[in-house]
Order: C-alpha cells, then sequence, then structure tokens
C-alpha cells in the first residue's frame, strides 16, 4: 500500500507540473489565451485533476504552492520566542522568500505576466489580503492578541504585506538581483529604524 509520504510527493509533483505549465503558456500566449483544458493537457492530467489541486488558472499562476498554505504561521512558530515580533516575521519572511529566489527566473517571469495583464490585480490583491489575514492570524497567536480586537497584529500584518510587496517589485525591476531576501531585509531594516527620512545628499 502506499505510504502517505509517497502520496503528498506525488500531489506536490502534479501540483507544481500544473503550476510550471500555467505559467509557461501564459508567457507563450498571453494571460487571456490560456485555458484550464490547455494547462492540464500540457501538464499531462486531466481537467478534473486540475481542479484537484487548484480552484482557478488565476491560483495555480499566483498561488502555485496552492492557496491557504499556512506557511508563514509554521515559519513564525519556529523562532525563538524571546524576539520581538517584527524580528520574529522578518526571519520567518526572509526563510520564504529565499525558496522564491531559488526559483528567481520562475518568479520574475509569474511577475512579468502579472504586470502585462491588468485583470490579474485584482486576483492578486485578493491574495495579498488573503496572505496578511494569516499573517495577522499568527501575529496574534504569539503576541497573546485578539486579531478582530488588538490593532498590533493587524497592523503589523500589513506594514509587511507592503514591504513584501515593494521588494518584489523593485527585485523585478533590478532583473532579480540583488538577492530577494536581501532587498527585503533592507526593506525592514529601514522599517526597525522607525522609516527615517533620507539625507537631502543621498
Amino acid at each position: 500500500m502506499t505510504g502517505p509520504g509517497l502520496r503528498e510527493r506525488k500531489k506536490q509533483d502534479t501540483r507544481t507540473a500544473l503550476a510550471a505549465a500555467t505559467l509557461r503558456l501564459a508567457a507563450e500566449h498571453g494571460w487571456s489565451a490560456v485555458t484550464v483544458e490547455q494547462i492540464a493537457a500540457e501538464a499531462g492530467v486531466s481537467y478534473r485533476t486540475f481542479f484537484n489541486h487548484f480552484s482557478s488558472k488565476e491560483e495555480a499562476l499566483l498561488q502555485p504552492r496552492g492557496a491557504g498554505t499556512g506557511r508563514f504561521a509554521v515559519l513564525l512558530a519556529e523562532q525563538d520566542p524571546a524576539l520581538p515580533p517584527l524580528a520574529a516575521a522578518r526571519t520567518a519572511l526572509r526563510a520564504e522568500l529565499a525558496t522564491l529566489d531559488d526559483d528567481r527566473e520562475a518568479w520574475r517571469q509569474r511577475l512579468s505576466v502579472l504586470a502585462a495583464e491588468p485583470t490579474l490585480l485584482a486576483r492578486a490583491v485578493e491574495v495579498g489580503t488573503a496572505n496578511e489575514r494569516e499573517m495577522a492570524g499568527a501575529l496574534a497567536q504569539r503576541t497573546g492578541q485578539d486579531v478582530q480586537r488588538d490593532l498590533y497584529p493587524t497592523l503589523l500584518a500589513a506594514v509587511l504585506g507592503a514591504a513584501l510587496r515593494v521588494t518584489l517589485v523593485r527585485w523585478q525591476c533590478a532583473g532579480g538581483s540583488p538577492d530577494l531576501p536581501d532587498q527585503f531585509d533592507e526593506a525592514l531594516s529601514l522599517l526597525a529604524a522607525g522609516l527615517p527620512a533620507p539625507s537631502r545628499d543621498h
């Protein structure tokens, strides 16, 4: 009988193949020309199998690991409890961005598809909002606050989300260099310092 580890690896392989096919077809033919049927055929799976992994072609492009992974909460929980929330979140997100940087060409291509297709922007905002909600919940748990009542976790999550968006755009415009985690570190260092104004001779 197949063990759960092997089943999960097979699911991950299929998800990865579908996400790669989505990106490849979008880059080659334009986003609006790509259908779920084409994506499934490109990945060598059935139309029904696609929907076992993704709810839409937008999700396959923007969330190649699938929606609601909960990865930030796991990474945050691994941080030293003595670390302040911002420092802990910074380390957790840096680890996440390192995995994106390892696949930088695919992510740069994904960002290019997004920038070229205005209809995707609304979905990207939805994804960003969902990610911020996840971060807020994890930060509330770490700080012992109520995500519905207390300002701090929601505000910190929104600030982190903004830093991520700015970092990704800057990284894309700079051709994928310097490394994405390093650019995020620069943004978080400015925030941690209170966002001081640049000197006029800079």
